[in-house]
């Protein structure tokens, strides 16, 4: 069996689905859906079983002999950057990280999980040596931590497969219940349909309108990136998952304009409460994954905006 937590959220579903396409079924997806809406990024996906995370974490924490598995996706977490309880974030994202993590342990189970760019924080550098974490907020904080946490567990000793992958800014499908942390690309496209224009961020760090610079990566690369991981159990470590290319706010936004052949953009004012907290320039460095052998091609945003709206508005998946 294949455990998959936050299965129904974004990326979660999405490896599900590539899964899928491999013609596997035996998964057990794991998540909270206290928002219900997120039933459908399930209701079209092959699964076993679902299991709330709230009895799950305890299943794992008494160690209960009835669950075992080949391969833990590890991809739940509060993603909101702008969340700032502490207490909320660090027992989601770090001791619930930790528990699974010493479960998957002591049964030999790959495990593969969901860091992010957001340790970069305030960097910019985006290479994975040890230090060079430079988080502007509790998330980002949240998930160093779990990192340094992983690499202490490598460097005693493991003999399972540990897999963290640094996720840069991801869009595509399934992401629609994500509210205001959903992509550029999803909040432009909406936008755009409501008012025939899309808002970018007037200039801001030294760029111009627009210009802000960003590792933008679609979703079917990240979960391919996923599933290499799985087929290559003998590789561990923690890598970045993104592009290796920074593209402008501006790219993504001509990108929807021109898929729908209409729209202007409008430039609005920085937010005060992002100033501080923002990341204005990321471009993952893909220097160890392509050493540890993943070949995975990344799309760039003009055919990966092409291809997500393609799905958004009918286009058969």
């Amino acid at each position: 069996m294949i455990i998959v937590t936050g299965g129904a959220g974004f990326i979660g579903s999405n490896i599900v689905r590539a899964l899928n396409a491999r013609g596997i079924g035996d998964i057990l997806v794991v998540d909270d859906l206290t928002d219900g809406h997120k039933f459908e990024n399930l209701a079209d996906l092959d699964i076993t079983d679902y299991m709330d995370k709230d009895a799950f974490r305890d299943l794992i924490r008494r160690d209960d002999a009835g669950l075992s598995a080949e391969i833990v996706f590890h991809q739940g977490a509060c993603s909101d950057t702008t969340e700032w309880n502490g207490r909320y974030m660090m027992d989601t994202n770090f001791e619930f990280s930790r528990d699974l993590l010493a479960w998957a342990l002591r049964h030999g189970t790959q495990f593969i999980y969901a860091s992010s760019a957001a340790v970069y924080g305030a960097e910019t550098a985006f290479s994975e040596t040890p230090g060079g974490e430079k988080p502007i907020n509790v998330y980002g904080y949240s998930k160093a931590l779990f990192d340094a946490h992983v690499r202490k567990r490598m460097q005693a000793g493991v003999t399972s497969q540990i897999v963290g992958l640094r996720y840069f800014n991801v869009y595509g499908p399934r992401e629609q219940h994500k509210g205001s942390m959903a992509s550029v690309a999803f909040h432009l496209d909406r936008q755009l349909a409501e008012t025939d224009t899309v808002k970018l961020f007037e200039g801001s760090h030294g760029y111009a309108d627009g210009g802000q610079l960003r590792d933008f990566v679609h979703v079917d690369d990240v979960a391919a990136v996923n599933l290499w991981f799985m087929d290559n159990p003998k590789v561990s470590g923690i890598f970045n998952c993104g592009t290796g290319r920074a593209q402008e706010f501006n790219d993504i936004a001509n990108a929807v304009t021109g898929w729908h052949g209409r729209g202007a953009i409008e430039y609005v004012a920085f937010p005060e409460h992002l100033k501080g907290a923002y990341q204005a320039f990321t471009q993952a460095d893909l220097t160890r994954l392509r050493e540890a052998g993943c070949d995975v091609e990344f799309r760039p945003v003009e055919q990966g905006v092409r291809d997500y709206l393609d799905v958004l508005h009918g286009a058969n998946r």
